[in-house]
């Protein structure tokens, strides 16, 4: 029998700008310009399990992306996504939108990172709901970059988000329950080992 999954739906956005290469850069010339970039990601995690397990807590991203230089509800059918990625400084872990589309025959990848440092538990907020984000003109993130900005997910967005957790692969209720327990226990130690007891 397959072992139970979890899908849900995220959105972010925020001020991004074409030609800038540094998020910060790209989200100052955007409150001049008044452009804004939204992605809308469908995060699938395919074995509950063995994303626990996996030590770059991997799992596969989809969904659109609208930002008007460019196009709206531009589909991206595939992408990658991280929960708590390691880095090579053990007080620091990751958490990576990257996301694969296509424009006028053109491809295009936005790579999004949320950065989760050790420190103070007031941070946690902002650090787990901000996402520094670069576009890559080509197919993954070694082509050039030609724009940036910071996404970010609002109260409203991550509201919808609980909304849309569904569990897949379940045989009944209580496998459901174990599955939606088990992710949210694994978000919880993370936040706790960061910004709590702060072990790497």
């Amino acid at each position: 029998m397959p072992a139970p999954g979890l899908t849900f739906n995220e959105t972010m956005k925020g001020g991004f700008s074409l030609n800038a290469t540094d998020p910060a850069d790209g989200l100052q010339q955007s409150q001049q310009a008044g452009s804004a970039l939204a992605m809308h990601a469908t995060v699938d995690i395919d074995e509950m399990a063995a994303f626990i397990a996996d030590r770059q807590h991997r799992g596969q991203l989809s969904g659109s992306i609208d930002f008007a230089p460019l196009g709206m509800a531009m589909p991206a059918h595939s992408g990658v996504f991280h929960l708590f990625k390691p880095t090579d400084d053990p007080s620091l872990t990751l958490m990576v939108y990257e996301l694969a589309f296509e424009h006028q025959g053109q491809a295009y990848y936005l790579a999004g990172r949320k950065e989760v440092q050790q420190g103070s538990v007031f941070k946690l907020w902002h650090e787990t709901t901000t996402l520094y984000t670069l576009l890559h003109q080509g197919t993954d993130a070694s082509g050039p970059v030609i724009g940036a900005g910071i996404l970010s997910l609002g109260m409203i967005d991550l509201l919808k988000l609980l909304s849309t957790v569904t569990v897949t692969k379940a045989d009944g209720f209580t496998a459901k329950v174990k599955t939606v327990s088990a992710f949210t226990g694994f978000f919880a130690r993370q936040l706790w080992r960061t910004y709590v007891s702060r072990k790497a």
